[in-house]
């Protein structure tokens, strides 16, 4: 009988994933967006591209964050001293939060610019207000930029986890 070390179970493991490629995605068509005239049809799709990635992962992370706070995550082996723990809980809330923010703030910066939306089963109606759009489209930019070091910081930390102190934290989510 072999024994095999606890792992996220696979909808955890795909949901990670699936939204780590979406997040790259995203930033891939909203900075893609630059190598196209204002106003063109290109641009245009790019930017869509990038709204509509945001809205898909807003929609996994409901049942990302529903198994995240109902499943406790498998332990890692070698447990972790407390002064690594604490931090690493508080970086995966904050990944949480910027993960729904984000796409919660790019909605609101379309409806508040005057866009119309269509968002299944509501009847959301919003009136424009260019200065409030343009402070929600700022927030977003600054918590996108931040977004780079934070989950920046969690990929060094996996990889530290994983050659140096050579623990299954990455192995759990593979």
């Amino acid at each position: 009988m072999s024994f095999q070390k606890p792992r996220y179970a696979p909808s955890r493991r795909a949901l990670h994933w699936g939204i780590a490629v979406l997040m790259v995605l995203a930033y891939i068509f909203i900075l893609g967006r630059e190598n196209f005239e204002r106003g063109s049809e290109a641009r245009l799709a790019m930017v869509q591209a990038h709204f509509w990635i945001g809205i898909a992962i807003l929609a996994l992370m409901l049942p990302r964050l529903l198994l995240a706070f109902s499943r406790p995550a498998p332990a890692v082996q070698p447990p972790l001293p407390a002064w690594q723990a604490l931090p690493a809980k508080g970086l995966h809330l904050l990944l949480y939060a910027m993960l729904v923010a984000q796409p919660v703030l790019g909605l609101l910066t379309a409806w508040t610019d005057g866009k119309e939306l269509l968002v299944p089963f509501t009847q959301i109606v919003v009136s424009p207000n260019e200065g409030l759009a343009h402070q929600f489209e700022d927030l977003h930019e600054l918590i996108g930029t931040a977004f780079y070091w934070v989950v920046g910081l969690h990929v060094a930390a996996a990889l530290y986890h994983h050659f140096v102190r050579r623990d299954d934290t990455l192995r759990r989510m593979t």
